[in-house]
């Protein structure tokens, strides 16, 4: 039986190749070092080969590892000269939700890609969350989405790349008729005996659901009972003001009639939205997503996190 060799494996081992640190070679891969080793120890174990000498201190290629060094950037180079003449065709993107609001952080991203990157071809569809998306993701029938990643399973995390995008603040929303509806702003403590919808019943949402459920945790609150989720904005006011509940949301999501959005202060809770995609992949509209994310952040400071705010640590992690 053939035994076939993934590009993943090969980019890999020439990035740690190079800089001989795993830890260097996993961030400018934008992979989890762990996940950068085990792509190490199936390539070894494909070739039948150690290809690097390891220590507590230092990292050294073997003879095998030297010599497998040139061959794999040459088949590397001939990969992406593939990839770049199959470049034109769109890139497809999951934008997480369907529903649009002032400030909400896929569809700002996607219309600054767009106009930064004209000739390019991005091209948008709404699975409704990332764990949605990721299936798709890994079957190479879409090329990116946005949304918490730290959220996922950790063999899924092991299989896809992210790109920290935004620290986003959180908010809940409720209908105009709601008790707490008169407030500007909520504390934890104001939702004491108000059980709070985290999408439970969302299948698709599953990442914004542990997100929730960590954030009431810790702040002794409840979460309402699951619901089958609503689809579009009409549905959506109509679900409100049937369940009564709270809504966690984000500030600057989108608008319902019929509903306010309040945002929770002391402590801020934040959620960390990621760019993700395939290990390795080389299309063209990434890098204008990127550079999309990149300039909106440094210019609105969305990578900020203020003080005194809450944000779960696997989070924390990515942005470190």
């Amino acid at each position: 039986m053939p035994r076939d060799l993934h590009p993943r494996l090969l980019r890999g081992f020439v990035a740690t190749a190079e800089t001989l640190h795993f830890g260097r070679a996993a961030g400018l891969l934008h992979v989890a070092q762990q996940a950068l080793s085990r792509d190490v120890r199936a390539l070894e174990a494909l070739l039948g080969d150690a290809l690097f000498s390891r220590t507590t201190r230092s990292v050294e290629l073997t003879p095998a590892g030297l010599r497998l060094l040139p061959q794999a950037r040459r088949l590397l180079a001939l990969h992406d000269e593939i990839i770049a003449g199959a470049a034109g065709r769109p890139l497809l993107l999951d934008l997480n939700s369907d529903v649009t609001g002032p400030d909400v952080t896929p569809g700002r991203v996607l219309e600054r890609a767009r106009a930064d990157w004209p000739e390019g071809d991005l091209l948008a569809r709404f699975h409704g969350g990332l764990a949605a998306a990721v299936a798709e993701l890994l079957a190479h029938r879409l090329d990116a989405a946005f949304g918490r990643f730290a959220g996922l399973p950790a063999e899924v995390r092991g299989q896809l790349a992210q790109v920290p995008v935004r620290l986003e603040r959180m908010a809940v929303m409720v209908a105009a008729a709601h008790p707490l509806a008169d407030r500007t702003v909520l504390r934890p403590a104001d939702l004491v005996g108000h059980p709070v919808d985290v999408c439970a019943g969302n299948p698709a949402t599953t990442e914004w659901t542990d997100l929730g459920l960590r954030l009431l945790r810790e702040h002794g609150l409840t979460a309402a009972a699951p619901h089958v989720p609503p689809v579009g904005e009409d549905e959506m006011a109509h679900y409100l003001l049937r369940h009564g509940e709270p809504v966690l949301t984000t500030v600057g999501g989108p608008d319902f009639p019929g509903a306010v959005n309040l945002p929770l202060v002391e402590p801020v809770p934040l959620s960390l939205v990621s760019l993700v995609h395939r290990p390795g992949d080389r299309h063209p509209g990434l890098r204008a997503l990127a550079s999309a994310a990149t300039a909106l952040g440094a210019a609105e400071h969305w990578l900020h996190r203020p003080p005194g705010s809450w944000l779960p640590a696997a989070d924390a992690a990515l942005l470190a």
